[in-house]
């Protein structure tokens, strides 16, 4: 009797539950509660939690959201490409390299690099939220943070657009403006 019983709460433990059933149950949660207003990034992450999820669920072969990994990520991010509004010129284009072309052309139109990296940040944070472990979020990959950056660097030379590293200063350590070497009197 008592090896029964140890056994169904062993099976019941949150550690042994798939995140798919976590995510079900935080949705049903939210439901059944009274409405609540959630400010713009609560709202665009749950969208974009929900977006992702479908995303998985459309893979042939479904992929549950326990066997998530950064490759799916990546392909997500490029899947996300074709909904772009970001014109991004090829190297073999004429305006190449240059901030304002003054004619259209025919490069395709990517996602930003900005909507992307905070896309990034919001599903890493609802991946924790919906029970997965910091450990093993396939948003905070080094993968994932190389592609960004490759991405920043190729749609920054392709705009023209130089792209370089802010510089840390240490605190306290403010530049003082040149004084001035004239004197009324």
């Amino acid at each position: 009797m008592s090896s029964s019983g140890s056994h169904g709460a062993e099976g019941s433990s949150s550690n042994n539950i798939p995140l798919d059933y976590h995510l079900q149950h935080q949705q049903h949660q939210q439901q059944q509660q009274s409405p609540v207003t959630l400010s713009r990034y609560e709202s665009q992450k749950r969208r974009d939690w929900n977006t992702f999820g479908q995303y998985l669920k459309n893979q042939r072969p479904p992929v549950p959201l326990s066997q998530c990994n950064c490759n799916h990520v990546l392909d997500f991010l490029r899947y996300l490409d074709q909904f772009g509004k970001t014109k991004v010129h090829l190297q073999g284009c004429m305006f190449y390299g240059q901030p304002e072309p003054p004619a259209p052309c025919t490069c395709p139109l990517r996602q930003a690099w900005g909507s992307l990296d905070a896309l990034i940040g919001r599903l890493r944070a609802a991946y924790e939220e919906n029970g997965g472990s910091p450990e093993t979020n396939p948003f905070a990959s080094g993968s994932i943070r190389v592609y960004l950056r490759e991405v920043r660097e190729c749609q920054a030379k392709a705009r023209g657009i130089p792209y370089k590293k802010k510089k840390k200063t240490p605190k306290g350590n403010v530049e003082e403006p040149p004084t001035s070497s004239v004197h009324f009197s």
